[in-house]
């Protein structure tokens, strides 16, 4: 869907904002951006629709370079979403949706439909759609800005920092919701970030740049911390790359240990047994396979039966990541994390060793 060949970026001043850089951004992909202050992402993601134009090279948006295609044109194809929203003041959060559709010619009754739809597909409230900019929360008018880029459904989506000017709480939900809706609508998106998380978290695949313009590495998250190609990468990614790693790992991609299990009719000497061959001081109690809770073997005297199983604090399922189980596992009495199914079905534990297999 973009192709950069050998682009470059000289201002007239002699800085090289963008040099040589030569990437390929795929149909329905979300590529983000990452570097340094000055390192020339957003000037890399401003040359996609020609606010600014590039002085070398060719930079192709569906099979036409962009040098050869009007501007204003080319702008209507791509939806435009920025940190500081720029939603117009004086319009109502409909009329702001509404504004690329009746540049492109569209009739009232499509346009109001479009408009309802969006309103909904962003998440956001009938109630808002006759409201003022500055009547609603920047995490609503983060909304509405996707919303207005998404308004003539264009194939190609920039975003430049688009969640940077909200606090970390409406971040993270405002995050959640951009994947949610890249899921329905799969648009090919260049999303432009300072915070390497993020882009961990939003990217299908990253572009690590550094200052100059100059391309380190472009790959997928899991691969760029797996591998980084080099120390400004290393540096770039940042101490905790295996804790990141873990992140984007599944929790079923790893085999479960099957744990120290009991049935509620074992005895207390059965239990002690099973513990000390597991090397724990407390079993899982588990009854046709329906998962009750643990219970700690040292002073039990009567049948496991007689007592009841303490609840785990944090159980994990197959979708959640490996960095989750760790998390449940440092918050459980046990020190592991246990993994259920639908119906709490007892799938096995995770342990930390487990665990460091997965970042070694």
């Amino acid at each position: 869907m973009i192709t950069f060949d050998g682009v470059t970026k000289r201002f007239p001043d002699g800085t090289v904002g963008v040099d040589s850089l030569t990437m390929e951004i795929a149909a329905g992909e979300v590529v983000v951006l990452v570097g340094p202050s000055g390192c020339g992402k957003t000037t890399t993601m401003r040359m996609v629709n020609r606010m600014i134009s590039p002085t070398g090279g060719t930079l192709t948006v569906n099979g036409r370079d962009v040098m050869s295609v009007d501007p204003a044109e080319l702008r209507r194809g791509i939806g435009y979403v920025i940190q500081q929203i720029g939603l117009f003041p004086h319009r109502t959060i409909g009329e702001n949706i509404a504004t690329v559709p009746q540049l492109c010619g569209w009739d009232k009754a499509r346009t109001k439909m479009r408009v309802a739809e969006l309103v909904d597909l962003v998440g956001l409230s009938d109630g808002v759609v006759d409201r003022f900019p500055h009547q609603l929360s920047g995490g609503q008018r983060q909304r509405a800005g996707v919303a207005r880029a998404l308004a003539a459904d264009p194939p190609i989506m920039l975003m430049d920092e688009p969640f940077g000017a909200v606090d970390p709480i409406v971040r993270i939900r405002l995050q959640d919701e951009f994947l949610r809706l890249q899921a329905t609508v799969h648009k090919t998106i260049v999303f432009v970030t300072h915070d390497i998380d993020e882009a961990i978290r939003m990217g299908d695949r990253i572009a690590i740049m550094s200052q100059g313009g100059h391309l380190e590495q472009m790959d997928t998250p899991a691969q760029l911390l797996a591998e980084p190609a080099n120390d400004f990468v290393v540096d770039f990614l940042g101490a905790e790359r295996g804790l990141k790693r873990l992140a984007l790992i599944p929790v079923s991609e790893v085999k479960a240990d099957p744990g120290p299990v009991v049935s509620p009719a074992d005895s207390a000497a059965r239990a002690a047994s099973v513990a000390e061959s597991a090397g724990t001081d407390w079993v899982v109690v588990v009854d046709d396979g329906v998962l009750q809770g643990w219970v700690p073997v040292d002073g039990l005297t009567s049948a496991v039966g007689d007592l009841t199983p303490r609840e785990f604090a944090t159980t994990v399922d197959a979708n959640n990541s490996l960095r989750a189980a760790l998390d449940a596992m440092i918050t459980s009495q046990t020190g592991v994390a246990v993994r259920i199914s639908k119906g709490r079905r007892y799938e096995g534990i995770l342990t930390p060793e487990l665990l460091s297999e997965e970042i070694i």
